[in-house]
């Protein structure tokens, strides 16, 4: 059976005419996905090459947003310029969830700094260490990335922590990290630059509220945890 492209579809069912007609929100992933990248292959529609794409990564979009041009290379139809049309899009959503994050300035709890990084760090292949500096009343100055590629505790990292939060005239920070592979406990190594930051913040007159393990479905919080002094 021959297959139909989307401008032989029922019009009631292309993509373009049903977002129109009955708004974004009546479309599945897969027909929004469709509609960015135009076309499909000569064996299958836009939608139909999105629902499959979707369905090898369980139609998680979370998922896909780690994906790079060769990963989606493997499809046919999925050419260099259809996938970075996809790869702009996701990384859009994530924008504008900061943004939305950002509206929500005070710190409240562990949550609160996890909804804050969570859509900056869940994608990373490799670790990051970031900052959350705050002042008083735990509404939020800034966030600064102090290193890539995993941590480890030398004077220099407590200094270039300490340091940004007395650049940024903060009374109380945060430690956050990802772990890519997944594994939400703290290393030995994260407990004793814990350690290291509190004791010298503490000299400074700077509070050390939490230390945050991002991971892309959870997070551990060693204020939580009751590890914090």
């Amino acid at each position: 059976m021959q297959k139909l492209n989307i401008n032989q579809w029922a019009e009631e069912d292309r993509p373009r005419e049903k977002m129109m007609q009955r708004g974004a929100e009546a479309l599945t992933d897969a027909e929004l996905l469709g509609i960015l990248i135009g076309s499909g292959s000569t064996d299958e529609s836009a939608v139909s090459l999105m629902q499959r794409i979707l369905a090898t990564c369980d139609n998680n979009l979370n998922l896909l947003a780690k994906w790079e041009v060769r990963d989606f290379a493997r499809f046919k139809g999925m050419g260099p310029a259809k996938s970075i049309t996809i790869m702009a899009a996701l990384e859009l959503g994530k924008r504008r969830n900061l943004q939305m994050q950002a509206e929500r300035q005070q710190v409240r709890s562990s949550t609160d700094i996890y909804n804050l990084f969570h859509p900056l760090l869940c994608d990373l292949p490799t670790e990051e260490f970031w900052v959350l500096l705050l002042n008083q009343a735990t509404k939020v100055i800034d966030k600064v990335r102090i290193s890539r590629g995993g941590i480890d505790q030398t004077t220099a990292d407590v200094r270039t922590i300490l340091r940004e939060a007395l650049l940024k005239r903060a009374t109380q920070i945060a430690l956050v990290h990802n772990h890519p592979s997944g594994n939400i406990r703290p290393s030995n190594e994260d407990i004793r630059l814990t350690q290291a930051v509190q004791r010298a913040a503490t000299t400074m007159n700077i509070h050390l509220i939490d230390h945050l393990v991002i991971t892309d479905g959870g997070y551990y919080s060693f204020n939580d945890e009751g590890r914090l002094e």
